[in-house]
């Protein structure tokens, strides 16, 4: 909830495949299998939503190594360090239920990544060195650190945002520091053992000390919320939230100061190449989307537009050349993946490629400063993502790693692009997955998968959960609904919160595919995690008839409940103030929130409901499903439940994920079976 996710050589990195083989397995489960299974056998639930093998890889500046977050036969995260000339790899990983998280180079021979206990809670953010990559040292500790940047000219001071004190009895946001990494004497301390003292909490906290340099002003009034450097990495620009108002930043003269800029009409995307410049998402303009354009920060001035879809306001993000840090392209999630070149020689490259990889979505994620050696993501609806090089100057590809080779494509479903048009008029999209067989002659029971936010779109390409449920027999249906990014323009600026409008939508979506003839209109579900789990059980309040049954998963089902529980954290985060100023105050309207918060409707519900939460659960507390569970009791709703102990928004332990969906996987077939 975001209110609240082909090679003409081989590379010898292909026997890192015996890093999976080598490591014990986890509890449970083989996941030292890394092929798939028979196509005589069914495929298990295990291998829809098993961990990456591999995951953000990254080149150094030179080219010379590769680092990235492995899983090596287990549900945890490691460091792998791996040289490309001599082949040789080095791990490092946390002890017990530790995990390695958001690796960054700083330069060559050095790395900074993050730490964190139990796939919940942040231990710190430490450095290592090739050679020496087991022996990482921690730099800070319980501060909530996050890497804002690493500055072109000085790159072993980088800038990292400490967005809380935990060591201290006032955990105040501390801003941006400037960090030194040469300093190596700490000791990674875990404040969780039962044998921890307050001896250990300030030795921590002396460490965090030694290597905080310098600090930037933390920017007021307000919470802030975001930082922004310029192209070579400088602090920049502050974004804070005021009792719900959005405000931006810009630093002057090592101050503060307030831009003219009304963030509730335009968005800020990314720094531009000139300094004092941002690129933006535009403001509305009658009967168009909104383009991407350059800002003059320090006056709010419109410039230039840079691009302009004839569909979709942008949705994206920017890729810089890693040689002059200038802009030069833009990835769009729009219906489907699509790349944006505004620079010749990329263009090309980008048509060199989909030669080498055709069939498949080609991205780039990265390359050497000299731009020889690059990085490439390949993928499909049908194939997850493949790690690839491809080296320009000696005119050679090869297969790094693929992150998910249990998977056979062919086995999998494609993923088609359809529109749907909402009870006002428009058109919007919405993604189609049929099983085999299914036909007007041969309709599918049908489960409707909202996504959560509700402000992301669920986009094209491989989805392990909706591969499984098509693999199970069921079409699935994906509508991205209004608040959806990429449709504001087509909507009145009160619609982003209409959360009644956002379940008709869905329903339009669902009427639509009853339309259709491929769906057997008998046999409906409605699924959904977060946002998507409060419009699953919506659906079934409002819709009664449409629906056989639903599944939601760390839902939320009383709005003025949950702006209560924000409430708590109303000088830490912005969602209290923000969800106040545009959902509305529930004691000034009582009527509105009643009406949308399905819970308190649980009388009307007439078929079966399938509930799961996470206990420490921070963004929606699990009161909000535990009173919906004790609704469907006193009302005698048919319902099963999962609710699981060390486990927050979404079940973040595999042996969880898998006993989540095993269990989904039988309710479905209970309730939507043909004739019942």
């Amino acid at each position: 909830m975001n209110l609240l996710h082909r090679t003409r050589t081989t590379l010898g990195l292909v026997s890192f495949c015996t890093l999976a083989c080598a490591a014990p397995a986890a509890e449970k489960f083989d996941l030292s299998r890394i092929a798939p299974v028979p196509a005589t056998e069914q495929i298990p639930v295990m291998d829809f939503f098993r961990p990456a093998i591999l995951q953000e890889p990254k080149l150094n500046p030179s080219g010379t190594h590769i680092a990235a977050i492995v899983t090596a036969g287990e549900d945890k995260h490691q460091l792998l360090v791996y040289d490309l000339k001599t082949q040789k790899i080095e791990m490092a990983g946390g002890s017990g239920d530790k995990d390695i998280y958001q690796v960054n180079w700083l330069n060559d021979a050095r790395l900074v990544f993050s730490l964190s206990s139990r796939k919940m809670y942040g231990l710190g953010f430490l450095a290592a060195d090739v050679g020496s990559i087991s022996r990482g040292y921690p730099l800070l500790q319980y501060c909530g650190s996050n890497l804002v940047s690493v500055p072109v000219k000085d790159r072993l001071h980088p800038l990292v945002w400490n967005r809380y004190d935990a060591l201290s009895p006032n955990p105040v946001d501390l801003g941006v520091a400037v960090v030194q990494t040469d300093i190596k004497t700490g000791v990674l301390i875990d404040l969780g053992k039962s044998n921890a003292s307050h001896s250990d909490a300030m030795d921590a906290r002396d460490n965090n000390l030694r290597h905080i340099e310098s600090r930037y002003p933390v920017p007021h009034p307000g919470i802030t919320f975001r930082y922004l450097t310029d192209k070579e990495g400088q602090l920049a620009y502050s974004f804070t939230s005021d009792e719900g108002r959005m405000a931006m930043f810009r630093l002057a003269n090592k101050r503060w100061e307030k831009c003219p800029v009304d963030l509730e009409h335009i968005d800020v995307i990314d720094a531009a190449d000139e300094a004092g410049q941002v690129v933006v998402l535009g403001p509305r303009q009658e009967g168009q989307p909104r383009a991407l354009q350059l800002m003059d920060a320090a006056t709010g001035q419109l410039g230039a537009v840079l691009l302009q879809d004839p569909e979709y306001d942008f949705h994206g993000w920017l890729y810089r050349s890693p040689a002059t840090h200038q802009i030069m392209g833009a990835n769009i999630q729009r219906n489907g993946p699509k790349v944006s070149w505004f620079n010749e020689d990329y263009r090309n490259l980008q048509k060199l490629l989909e030669g080498y990889f055709p069939g498949l979505v080609v991205r780039i994620i990265g390359s050497d400063e000299a731009q020889k050696l690059f990085l490439i993501a390949t993928s499909s609806d049908r194939q997850p993502v493949t790690y690839s090089w491809v080296d320009l100057e000696k005119r050679s590809a090869g297969l790094f790693k693929n992150s998910a080779p249990w998977i056979d494509p062919q086995r999998m479903r494609p993923m088609n692009i359809i529109k749907y048009k909402t009870r006002d008029g428009r058109r919007l999209d919405a993604y189609l997955t049929l099983p085999a067989g299914a036909s007007k002659e041969n309709p599918a029971p049908l489960v409707v998968l909202a996504h959560g936010g509700p402000w992301v779109r669920d986009t094209w390409g491989y989805d392990g959960e909706v591969q499984f449920l098509a693999n199970r027999g069921y079409a699935v249906l994906q509508p991205n609904y209004r608040g959806s990014p990429g449709y504001n323009w087509m909507f009145p600026e009160e619609d982003e919160w209409d959360f009644r409008k956002m379940h008709d939508d869905v329903t339009d979506a669902t009427k639509t595919m009853i339309a259709s003839g491929l769906i057997d209109s008998g046999r409906i579900a409605i699924m959904g995690g977060s946002f998507g789990g409060y419009l699953a059980v919506s659906g079934i309040v409002n819709e009664p008839a449409l629906y056989r049954c639903a599944v939601t998963m760390a839902g939320v089902f009383d709005w003025e409940q949950l702006i209560k529980d924000k409430k708590y954290n109303k000088y830490e985060s912005p969602t209290y103030g923000r969800m106040l100023r545009k959902l509305g105050d529930p004691k000034q309207q009582p009527e509105k929130f009643d009406s949308i918060s399905p819970g308190r409707h649980a009388d009307q519900i007439r078929v079966p409901v399938f509930v799961s939460g996470g206990k420490d659960d921070q963004t929606v507390e699990i009161e909000q499903s535990k009173t919906l569970i004790s609704a469907l009791n006193r009302f005698k709703v048919p319902h099963e439940t999962y609710i699981v102990s060390e486990e927050g928004h979404g079940m973040a332990h595999f042996d969880k994920r898998v006993e989540l969906y095993t269990r989904i996987e039988s309710f479905l077939a209970k309730n939507l079976t043909a004739g019942k």
